[in-house]
């Protein structure tokens, strides 16, 4: 689980480093500063003192005392000021120094707040926007498992546009089902409804399919399983191994095990990741999960915000993940 979302309290967070967001002088404040000194014990402040401060979107390390981790990383944020101070390229800094420290120390875990987002007053979707990205990029090219942790709903904030785009979108296309039927029509489309946590299947009429592939190689296709599929469509799409399971965010031990076994079913979410990864387009993601046992449905919020997303053409996983997250929904390759 390479990128991860989480709500809980930072000092609680078992990771090899959790970063503190800190101020200049890194002798204590308030909010998550204040309250990861007070759980690592005075023992934290004294090393502190020796560290001569720290400029702002600079990182420093130190032991982590009392806290379930081994490190704390100091990093200090910018204080907005309207966005015309360099703020933007001050964040990413913070973010980028903090990695390379983890780095250097070989660190396998790292957990980051939301730097500048409370007393710093950094807008908070513009703030997860720039931790998104940095954490992303940096992922594709590293392996380490991230935690981007959110102390409660209220200090997180996708951006109200992408929000408005995709509560549009499931008011549109969600179909609300009753579990006492099975089988219904709509609109000339057939749903098979499910319990929670079963298959579900959408089924459009033959007539309104888009066979965006020759039928020979449907037919040459219909005995691969799930694994065997993934291996041929990251060969088609020219993506290596790697490129494959960082974009689904899936870790490399995770896609051994979908590599050595021919016979392995993967999660809904699991397979999903790789159609995202390998940028499949609607059509494509639809055949790999049924190779997988799983369908997309309407009748599902988070079936429909993948879809939005297909659709639109952003495949970036990290900021799908931000959008599932907003929707209290499951992250992908998580």
């Amino acid at each position: 689980m390479p990128l991860e979302i989480i709500r809980n309290d930072i000092t609680k967070v078992q990771a090899d480093a959790i970063v503190n967001a800190a101020n200049n002088s890194l002798l204590g404040g308030g909010g998550v500063d204040g309250a990861i000194h007070l759980a690592a014990g005075p023992e934290l402040l004294e090393e502190c003192r020796t560290l001569g401060g720290c400029k702002t979107g600079q990182a420093k390390v130190t032991k982590a005392y009392r806290l379930p981790a081994k490190y704390v990383i100091h990093t200090v944020g910018p204080i907005w000021q309207g966005g015309k101070s360099n703020e933007k390229k001050l964040l990413e800094d913070c973010y980028r120094n903090s990695l390379a420290l983890a780095l250097e120390y070989k660190l396998d875990s790292i957990a980051f707040p939301l730097i500048s987002s409370g007393a710093f007053g950094y807008p908070k979707d513009q703030a997860l926007k720039t931790a998104i990205s940095c954490i992303g990029d940096f992922l594709l090219k590293y392996d380490m498992t991230v935690y981007l942790v959110v102390y409660d709903k209220a200090s997180f904030h996708l951006s109200q546009k992408l929000y408005s785009s995709i509560k549009e979108y499931i008011d549109d296309k969600y179909i609300k089902t009753d579990p006492s039927w099975r089988r219904g029509r709509y609109n000339d489309t057939f749903v098979v409804t499910e319990l929670e946590d079963t298959v579900f299947s959408h089924i459009e009429p033959f007539s309104s399919m888009k066979l965006e592939r020759k039928l020979e190689d449907l037919l040459e296709q219909t005995d691969e399983g799930f694994s065997q599929m993934l291996l041929r469509l990251i060969d088609e799409k020219g993506k290596t191994d790697a490129q494959a399971y960082k974009r689904a965010n899936i870790d490399r031990r995770h896609f051994s095990k979908i590599r050595n076994d021919i016979d392995y079913k993967p999660s809904k979410g699991t397979a999903i990741a790789f159609a995202i990864a390998l940028e499949l387009n609607l059509d494509e993601t639809k055949d790999l999960l049924r190779r997988a046992g799983f369908a997309l449905t309407h009748s599902s919020r988070f079936d429909i915000i993948i879809e939005y997303f297909i659709e639109e053409e952003n495949y970036n996983i990290f900021e799908i993940n931000e959008a599932l997250f907003a929707f209290d929904e499951k992250l992908l390759g998580v």
